[in-house]
């Protein structure tokens, strides 16, 4: 910028020239005349010292954090009149506006979070000191307790040095009693006219006769009398000695008798009198004291009754639920720690060669012998090899059976995971390496079906390791074996590597003393009765045992090896079919060996109790349950189902999966479920109940069927587990309420909009897609937003009524109850119907 004056800097910048000139000489720059020239340099100068005056740097001036504008505006109206003079008048506008600088809103802000953290740092401390109370407090009622029960022992252990003392008085009480009794009889003695000696042995002889074997003193003979009937003397009567009286030996208690009762988890009033050596009506009277109105077979629970015990005097010892469980003491580990086989658990996918890999080994055929080649329950092998004996135990890969690969990741020592080369990773796959990290055995990998020429070992490798499975060349500590069930190719070094890995894994167990194992699997075969497969852990099992397995209980009978041979013992990891238990135990049970019929028997009798109870409580429940959803739900489907199966472990999965496929409008109920053919029983109750027979590897009796085909029972027999989930679901799709679906048919666009008297407003339309038709549901849509629903009250054509107009066609529609149409609107038709609804 060229130079400049001072007066045309005033001008420009809008203040006086006096003004500017006392500006320059605050700033210090020699400039005095209002026609000298300025430089860029000197208002650079003058604008840096104004700003250094005004700002908050230069004199400390707090900047400020609104400014507020104030426009004042004035305007005259004239108003003319038609007779007079014009009348003039002023208005005046104010207006008023505040800018806040954004700096000042965030600190506000800011000052608003403070305060809000303030408060919850408050609100914290508040909590931990009513927390720190709260603990304080419950510390003086534990030191309180502590010292009222080091109080009461106190005054037990006081109670029971003064009873010895009683009694050691009292024993020497007696025996004073008893010296001063023989001195007054040596006197009498020495008497003239005493009786002669045969009599005197005769009188000692009875008075050492007189104390019976219990201890006590005979009631109805007297010291002076002899034991045979004698006549009566006819001479005068001779005093008896002092203390030879009729006397018994019960003595009266000088304190009272404290008793320790114990209490199991319910107890009647009777029952807890007769614990405490008094009669109930005491108990009742006491209880009635601390308000509470008995019976004599009132049940009480275990508080209760402990506090009346402590009311009464007495000792209370609380007893656990399954206190009698607890006094089976199982037999400690007796003798040495011998190796043991390792038992192996073959886990994997449906259908990747898992019991193909087992028939290989074993060379049998078990595969051919499962239902569509799929393993349906637990098969417990022993194999003999050179190098050592191994136990092996061949899971499902079905969905349905997660329990029962669970249960056998839980009984094993060792995992072999099998995944097919040409398959990879799937997810029973994915589930059976949970198992084995959730059970904490390790895992070797063998991948199967090598022999196809569609084999992608690297591929299982890099999704296994995807699942923290990290071979071992990769630097992981998995073992991967290349193997093929069809041509036997890498088997040995599977054999080899479960061999390595049970040497490194040191397995150890006794193999005497009682046995210990649990239950694989069980059924009810028609000719032998219930049959157990158990896998013992510990000591050997014996034929003649008496073994406790879960709810059931019995002798061994007979054991079988998987040859179905007969043996007379079984070792640690040695499998054995069981005959002889009273029932078939639930797969998973620990099976033990007990002392004698009568503990297992009450034991047994114990659990099942305990199971009753839960049972009912579950079923109690559930009929609450029930009553309230369908109060509030309405009416629900039920599909009910009566189901037998071969094996227990079925029978668990089938219930499992069935359930699953429950809904909020169709339910799955197993009325019944058993393991076993199918009896009338089961007949008359699929009658009673309006449900489904369902026979998994099982087959109606004669009666049974003669049953079914006179009440037209709904039978089913199956082998495998997808084609029954599937018909179930084919009947409880069928009891489900149709859905209710929408189609649009057609859609109208207003092109105008007439008014009509005795219509209303009728919308003048091109059809743009579809057809309309006059009696279907329509929406009238703005901007495409539903802004009405209804139904047309009239559809013409040219001043005719029709019944639908095409795509292409103008026509004239009237809205039911709607006069709201406006051009641009569109008018969309449409059509419900119902759909059948599936699982």
């Amino acid at each position: 910028m060229a130079d400049v004056t001072v007066r045309q800097f005033a001008e420009v910048v809008g203040i006086s020239v006096d003004r500017l000139l006392e500006q320059f000489k605050e700033a210090g720059l020699p400039v005095s005349d209002a026609d000298a020239t300025i430089t860029d340099a000197e208002k650079m100068e003058l604008l840096s010292f104004l700003r250094n005056k005004h700002g908050a740097e230069g004199n400390g001036l707090k900047e400020p954090k609104k400014v507020t504008l104030s426009r004042k505006s004035t305007s005259e109206l004239r108003q003319t009149g038609g007779h007079s003079k014009g009348k003039s008048v002023t208005v005046e506008v104010r207006k008023k506006r505040t800018y806040v600088k954004r700096s000042t809103v965030m600190e506000q802000e800011q000052e608003k979070a403070e305060q809000v953290l303030a408060e919850k740092a408050k609100l914290e401390e508040e909590r931990r000191q009513a927390e720190e109370a709260a603990k304080q407090r419950e510390a003086e009622i534990q030191a309180k307790r502590s010292a009222e029960e080091e109080e009461r022992k106190a005054r037990e252990a006081e109670l029971e040095a003064k009873r010895k003392a009683e009694e050691e008085a009292l024993a020497a009480k007696q025996q004073q009693e008893e010296i001063t009794r023989k001195q007054a009889e040596e006197a009498k003695e020495t008497k003239p006219g005493a009786r002669p000696a045969k009599a005197k042995k005769g009188k000692e002889r009875h008075q050492d006769d007189s104390g019976t074997r219990y201890g006590r003193k005979e009631l109805h003979v007297t010291a002076d009398k002899s034991g045979k009937r004698r006549k009566r003397s006819s001479g005068k009567s001779r005093p008896v000695a002092a203390g030879s009286s009729g006397e018994h030996g019960f003595q009266r208690p000088n304190a009272p008798i404290v008793h320790e009762v114990a209490l199991p988890e319910t107890i009647t009033v009777s029952e807890l009198a007769q614990k405490m050596s008094v009669k109930a009506a005491e108990v009742i009277k006491v209880m009635m004291g601390m308000g509470s109105m008995v019976t004599i077979n009132q049940v009480l629970d275990q508080e209760t009754a402990a506090v009346v015990v402590e009311e009464m005097g007495h000792i209370s010892k609380l007893h656990k639920a399954d206190a009698i469980e607890d006094d089976l003491v199982l037999e400690g580990e007796v003798g040495e720690a011998v190796h043991r086989a390792p038992v192996v658990t073959i886990m994997g996918h449906v259908d990747h060669g898992k019991t193909s890999l087992l028939d290989y080994i074993r060379r049998s055929k078990v595969a051919s012998g499962e239902a569509g080649g799929i393993t349906q329950h637990i098969g417990a092998y022993h194999v003999e090899q050179e190098n050592g004996d191994i136990t092996f135990l061949d899971t499902p890969g079905h969905a349905a059976f997660t329990a029962m690969r669970a249960r056998g990741a839980q009984a094993t020592d060792i995992v072999i995971l099998v995944v097919a080369a040409d398959d990879g990773v799937m997810p029973q796959t994915k589930e059976a390496v949970q198992h084995a990290k959730a059970a904490g055995v390790p895992l070797i990998v063998a991948v199967n079906k090598m022999d196809k020429p569609e084999a992608n070992p690297d591929q299982v490798k890099n999704e296994l390791a995807q699942l923290d499975v990290i071979p071992e060349e990769w630097g992981g500590d998995t073992m991967f074996v290349h193997v093929s069930a069809a041509t036997g190719e890498g088997i040995e070094s599977l054999l080899e590597a479960i061999l390595l890995v049970s040497e490194v894994l040191e397995l150890k167990a006794t193999c005497e003393g009682n046995a210990q194992g649990v239950v694989i699997e069980s059924r009810l075969d028609k000719g032998r009765g219930p049959v157990a497969t158990v896998l013992v852990q510990k000591g050997t099992l014996r034929k003649g045992d008496i073994l406790l397995a879960g709810l059931e209980y019995g002798r061994v009978r007979a054991m079988l090896n998987e040859k179905a041979e007969q043996v007379e013992e079984a070792g640690p990891s040695i499998p054995v079919e069981i005959l002889g238990l009273s029932g078939t135990p639930s797969a998973g049970d620990d099976a033990v060996v007990v002392p004698n019929e009568r503990k297992a028997r009450e034991v047994a009798m114990y659990r099942q109790g305990k199971f009753r109870d839960v049972k009912l409580a579950r079923q109690q429940a559930a009929k609450l349950e029930n009553m309230f959803s369908q109060m509030e739900e309405g009416e629900v489907g039920v599909v009910n189902i009566v189901l037998k199966a071969d094996v227990q472990g079925s029978v668990e999965a089938i219930t499992d999966a069935l359930e699953k496929l429950s809904t909020n409008e169709v339910k799955v109920k197993i009325v019944a479920s058993g393991v076993g053919g199918i009896t009338e029983s089961d007949v008359n109750l699929a009658v009673a109940s309006n449900a489904i027979l369902i026979g998994f590897n099982v087959r109606a009796d004669a009666v049974a069927k003669r049953l079914i085909d006179e009440e037209e029972v709904d039978l089913h027999y199956y082998s495998v587990i997808y084609d029954l989930i599937d018909e179930v679901k084919a009947a409880m799709s069928g009891l489900l309420s149709p859905e209710t679906r929408e189609q649009i048919i057609g859609l109208a666009e207003v092109r105008d909009v007439f008014r009509s008297p005795k219509l209303g407003a009728i919308a003048g339309c091109m059809v743009t897609e579809g057809v309309v038709k006059r009696h279907n549901p329509i929406r009238v849509l703005r901007e495409n937003v539903v802004i009405y629903e209804g139904e047309l009250e009239s559809l013409r054509r040219y001043k005719d009524d029709i019944n639908e107009v095409k795509q292409g066609m103008e026509c004239g529609i009237g809205v039911k109850n709607y006069n709201d149409v406006k051009v641009g609107d569109q008018i969309e038709v449409y059509e419900r119907f119902q759909v059948a609804r599936q699982i």
